[in-house]
């Protein structure tokens, strides 16, 4: 694991990100670091303009003169670290914060002591409050069209299990939120086990986990129903050989999954797991029961935990919350937003997809499913199919399994 200082060199050697933010970084106790930053300050001061990893390399070896060797290795470690743009960009506004908080506190210790001015506290006041500002100027959409389509299209984000909402929805991607609904004893967790574990074997390596807030089940229930999702097991096939259950889920979802189970999950419990843990989607069974919220009426309450959730969504990741359908959707086969239990419009208008799971009594329909995306604002993927966008599909459960499956 190298030190971030290296990792951020080569999106240092952008112009516009070196002349930005270069004078925020120091490097202390590491004489190679210092030494490629050196050849860094150098290059970028004589040709003053995007220098490639390859001249970087170039010149560094060219003008070394001991230590070659340590020095091809970190070079090589450095060109083979995959960080996106996006994050070493707010790594480099961490350090520009760091540096400014800093020197405010120098300067405001030297009010107290007289040595120096408030005129000068204020000033670097000023200068760390355009932080703020510089944030919210990379809030721009891009106008690129092949970036748009390689980056929200081509690329995937979170795939379903069913294939079916795959070919409805699409992939879940960071900024999308929306929400299951259905009536109570449908399917609703066992859904959640279906899809949530096959997103967890998605998670990269250094990404963040899936998180899922549980308030409404037993959680070892549901962590039981996700073994069994993720193997594709009966609880009797599941215990037939512990160890090797345990080592073949382990082996599939890597640690990506998190299950945190309480009866009274807050909002402020939920921000501070988010920020430790950077998750890659948060799951809430149920987002209604969420506390922290208040409203001089119900769905006014609501509404407000469902703009927050989408605001959890821009900031982290994929949201996936899940609810009840009122009395109106019971035995009903294709569920739509008016089913949506305590809400007028105040929850379905944050959602950017809803879909409901519609269950009859008929006979013969006991492992049936009927899936209906009611709202769709998603922009897909390569497969995904615009006459399914607000489908109607049959779907098969499989409660002993935890798995939902295509029905053909």
């Amino acid at each position: 694991m190298i030190r971030p200082e290296a990792a951020l060199i080569k999106i240092l050697l952008e112009l516009e990100v070196y002349n930005k933010y270069r004078s925020f970084i120091t490097i202390k106790d590491d004489r190679e670091l210092q030494t490629l930053y050196t050849f860094l300050d150098q290059l970028m001061e004589e040709y003053q303009r995007d220098v490639s990893f390859d001249e970087y390399c170039l010149v560094v070896m060219s003008g070394i003169q001991q230590d070659k060797e340590v020095t091809q290795t970190l070079l090589t470690v450095i060109g083979e670290a995959n960080v996106a743009k996006d994050v070493a960009e707010q790594l480099l506004i961490q350090y520009k914060e760091r540096s400014l908080a800093h020197d405010v506190a120098l300067l405001a210790i030297g009010v107290t002591e007289g040595k120096k001015s408030f005129l000068e506290l204020q000033e670097s006041l000023n200068q760390h409050e355009s932080i703020a500002e510089e944030i919210q100027d990379d809030a721009f959409v891009t106008d690129d069209l092949e970036t748009l389509h390689t980056d929200f299209i081509a690329r995937n984000g979170l795939r379903w299990r069913l294939n079916t909402l795959n070919k409805m929805l699409g992939s879940l991607r960071r900024g999308n939120f929306g929400f299951i609904f259905a009536r109570p004893e449908t399917g609703k967790t066992t859904f959640l086990a279906s899809e949530v574990t096959y997103f967890a074997e998605q998670v990269g390596v250094d990404d963040g986990p899936i998180l899922w807030f549980n308030n409404e089940e037993d959680g070892n229930q549901v962590q039981l129903r996700c073994y069994q999702a993720s193997l594709g097991v009966t609880r009797d096939e599941l215990f037939i050989d512990k160890k090797d259950s345990n080592l073949r889920y382990h082996a599939l979802i890597k640690g990506k999954l998190k299950i945190y189970d309480s009866a009274s999950i807050s909002k402020g419990q939920v921000e501070r797991i988010c920020r430790e843990l950077k998750p890659s989607c948060i799951v809430f069974d149920q987002l209604d029961k969420v506390k922290g919220f208040v409203g001089d009426r119900e769905d006014l309450r609501l509404g407000s935990i469902y703009q927050w959730a989408r605001e959890l969504a821009k900031m982290y990741c994929p949201v996936i919350g899940v609810c009840q359908a009122d009395g109106s959707g019971e035995g009903k086969k294709w569920l739509t937003m008016e089913n949506v239990s305590s809400a007028k419009t105040s929850k379905q208008a944050e959602a950017d997809w809803i879909l409901g799971i519609g269950a009859t009594h008929q006979d013969g329909f006991e492992f049936i499913r009927h899936l209906h995306a009611s709202k769709n604002k998603l922009s897909g993927d390569l497969d995904t199919e615009a006459s399914m966008r607000h489908g109607k599909v049959d779907v098969i459960i499989e409660p002993t399994t935890a798995r939902y499956k295509d029905y053909s």
